[in-house]
């Protein structure tokens, strides 16, 4: 095999593809690094793309669900052959406000367009995990760094929005050698179409985590839980997740 695709083989990111025009296979590298929460979204951009990924990152960041949806993020992560890590952001839970950080109890219920969801917002939280992932993206001569944000969250998380992602991947590419891009495929689509996408590729959501609350189960109430349920019934999917009410 040419030097070229051993150099980041602890990565995996050597992916072999069907070349029907030439009828033959062709390595490709993988090129991308993937934010990778556990949840609906960012396990359905890592089945969507996953001959891109070459590395999946969860961040522990203190949050009530963290112990929840990272073990997911992992599961899935293997599952497909992709390396996962998880990276601790501990000062965050310690610095930082956000009802995210302070326990079930302080998590509001109802739907994310409700004016109390803005408390679950944690300050510049996707600004903080994209930098980090920028810079081992560029550490690992990979050119691509994949969020799974979608347009339903632009109403309360700024961090979402998309010109904080324009500015984000010019700033990527600015301060980078290897010219980093940062890439959305999912901001200006609903998590109801994202749901769609997931039953295309046959995801069992059921496998994913959403709750805010961080139980044993889904409480069924919090902004997440009530747009989990949504997009799935909108997406025309069974909802095999268990809730409390």
């Amino acid at each position: 095999m040419h030097a070229d695709f051993v150099e980041y083989a602890d990565f995996a990111n050597i992916g072999l593809q069907y070349d029907f025009i030439n009828n033959k296979f062709k390595y490709k590298m993988k090129d991308s690094v993937i934010i990778v929460s556990g949840g609906m979204d960012s396990i359905t951009l890592l089945y969507d793309k996953k001959d891109e990924i070459a590395l999946g990152i969860s961040f522990n960041y203190g949050s009530n669900h963290n112990e929840r949806e990272i073990p997911y993020a992992k599961m899935h992560c293997e599952r497909l052959g992709i390396k996962h890590i998880t990276i601790d952001l501990g000062f965050m839970h310690q610095y930082f406000k956000s009802s995210l950080l302070e326990g079930a109890d302080a998590i509001p219920e109802g739907h994310y367009a409700d004016e109390n969801m803005k408390s679950t917002v944690v300050p510049f939280r996707n600004g903080i995990m994209l930098s980090i992932a920028i810079g081992i993206a560029e550490s690992n001569n990979l050119k691509k760094v994949l969020i799974a944000n979608h347009g339903g969250d632009h109403t309360i998380y700024p961090d979402c929005r998309p010109e904080f992602i324009s500015a984000i991947d010019r700033a990527a590419q600015t301060g980078t050698f290897v010219d980093v891009h940062v890439s959305a495929p999912y901001t200006n689509i609903t998590k109801s179409d994202i749901a769609r996408i997931g039953k295309r590729l046959g995801i069992d959501y059921s496998e994913t985590w959403s709750c805010y609350k961080g139980g044993e189960k889904h409480c069924g109430k919090c902004g997440t839980c009530v747009e989990r349920k949504e997009a799935l019934a909108e997406a025309g999917i069974e909802d095999k997740t268990e809730y409390l009410e």
